[in-house]
């Protein structure tokens, strides 16, 4: 490697002597390359088109033979071939009788080239730029893989992402879909009255969620700061503020463990609507995602990873409850106490693990353990257990329920909705049993936000709340089996470098 680079920095020295650069300020194409395998898709194989053309891009590959040589250039919309001729260039290039050899010997695969020229379809029917001047627009000192096996290695493909991006179509389209699938997000939000409002990124108190904050100082005030994991409370202060619908899209951060499914800085958008409930909150669940389910892959029957998902609403409603007992055989009402429910699940071979302290916490656990990961078409999970739910209201007909849903698809949570509890006197109690949860060792339990209390007691509408995950909402959408394929950058341990020798 140290080789080649010597030698591609010669190279760039030479191109710098004849006034190509290497490293060029512009260049103005007059068309991407798939503009002109559109525009010119009917051009017969051998025939010539003389319309003057200005493409750049990255070379990809490169054929010398003879007087004759193929370049593939690439830019973000594709490939396309190069037909470099020498007596052509000899003939736009009066001034420069070695610009042949100049182009096939000083341009190697992954400089960044323009050429200007006109259109030609090979023999073989590639549709290619005649070239008739080129300039170098910047040197790489660095070789490309060799195509897609040069980056087998995945990790590699996540830590240098844009080798991934060039040599990888399959990775571009998955970051494009992303971009699609939140632009059509938002979009379709704001055609229905929601403002996207941004809240703070670094916060006094971490609330909003069961998870254990970064940790941060502000230097000029002295103060303990930590980054936010959620958006909830101070949209909801917007909603008391007199927005009846607001949300916000954008970055999270937890500390937490890395999987296929987490990140520590991941997507969410969270959503409130004044005066709805969680029923208008599927509502709008299912509605949003088949329509951007509808942009990104042009409709909502879709495949992920070999099994055919169905998004068209409506989706599937069902209490947990109902769900444990179907798999289990285990009916969690019936029981009168956390001892008598967790005898129970050790009887099925579940584990009851000491931090579940309620009958309401086992549930849960017996959920995960058992029915979670069957979820594979779109489920709406609704009416959970008080004790997991600080935030949601009181279930209006059950007790020690609240309002609020978990959809899963592919055995994963994609959102997360409550009807939002406004009671400024409960949740305070709920939120100070949090702080008895977090004194007893839960990292994730939450804290109490006086300044969210006091702005509930000024009043809150009734509300419906909304959280979805966007990084596994693209992942469904792209076929992708790991969060790291679909966050450009993903979070990873350094390389272990080895110090240069003396």
């Amino acid at each position: 490697m140290s080789e080649l680079r010597e030698t591609r920095l010669e190279k760039g020295k030479a191109l710098a002597e004849l006034g190509q650069g290497p490293y060029a300020l512009r260049f103005e194409p007059s068309h991407r390359t798939a503009e002109l395998q559109q525009a010119h898709a009917d051009l017969a194989n051998g025939e010539e088109r003389d319309v003057a053309v200005a493409v750049a891009g990255r070379v990809m590959t490169r054929r010398v033979m003879g007087k004759l040589a193929f370049f593939t250039l690439a830019d973000e919309t594709g490939p396309i071939q190069l037909f470099i001729e020498k007596a052509t260039l000899a003939a736009s290039l009066p001034d420069d009788p070695e610009a042949f050899a100049h182009i096939t010997s000083l341009v190697d695969a992954g400089d960044l080239i323009g050429v200007h020229g006109t259109l030609r379809r090979t023999d073989r029917g590639e549709l290619s730029v005649k070239v008739q001047r080129w300039q170098m627009l910047s040197k790489s000192l660095q070789p490309l893989p060799d195509k897609w096996h040069g980056l087998a290695d995945v990790e590699k493909r996540y830590r240098q992402r844009y080798l991934d991006l060039i040599v990888s179509p399959h990775t571009r389209e998955t970051f494009r879909r992303r971009a699609v699938a939140v632009s059509a997000i938002r979009r379709w939000l704001d055609e229905r009255g929601f403002l996207e409002i941004e809240t703070p990124v670094l916060q006094s108190v971490p609330g909003g969620a069961d998870a254990r904050p970064f940790e941060t100082h502000h230097n000029a005030l002295d103060l303990p700061l930590t980054l936010r994991i959620a958006t909830e409370l101070h949209l909801k202060r917007l909603v008391v503020g007199g927005f009846e619908r607001v949300y916000e899209l954008g970055r999270i951060f937890r500390n937490e463990g890395i999987s296929t499914r987490h990140n520590p800085e991941f997507t969410s958008i969270e959503v409130y609507q004044a005066y709805a409930d969680y029923n208008d909150m599927m509502d709008l669940t299912e509605q949003l995602i088949a329509h951007v389910c509808q942009q990104v892959c042009g409709g909502t029957v879709i495949s992920y990873q070999g099994t055919e998902i169905d998004l068209t609403p409506p989706w599937r409603r069902v209490t947990m409850h109902e769900l444990v007992q179907d798999a289990t055989g285990l009916d969690f009402t019936a029981f009168a106490s956390r001892e008598a429910a967790a005898l129970a699940m050790e009887a099925k071979g579940l584990v009851a693990p000491a931090l579940a302290d309620s009958v309401g916490r086992l549930l849960v656990e017996a959920f995960e353990q058992t029915v979670e990961t069957d979820l594979i078409q779109p489920t709406f999970v609704i009416d959970y257990p008080v004790e997991n739910s600080p935030l949601a209201r009181a279930h209006r007909s059950k007790p020690g329920l609240v309002e609020r849903f978990e959809l899963f698809i592919v055995g994963r949570e994609t959102a997360n909705a409550f009807s939002e509890l406004i009671d400024p006197v409960d949740q305070r109690q709920r939120l100070e049993a949090q702080m008895a949860r977090k004194a007893a060792g839960d990292d994730e339990a939450q804290q109490v936000d006086e300044d969210f209390i006091q702005a509930l007691e000024v009043g809150m509408p009734p509300t419906g709340g909304l959280g979805i995950g966007i990084d596994r909402l693209v992942m469904l959408l792209t076929d992708s089996p790991s969060i790291r394929d679909v966050i450009a950058f993903p979070l990873l341990r350094p390389e272990a470098r080895t110090a240069p020798a003396d």
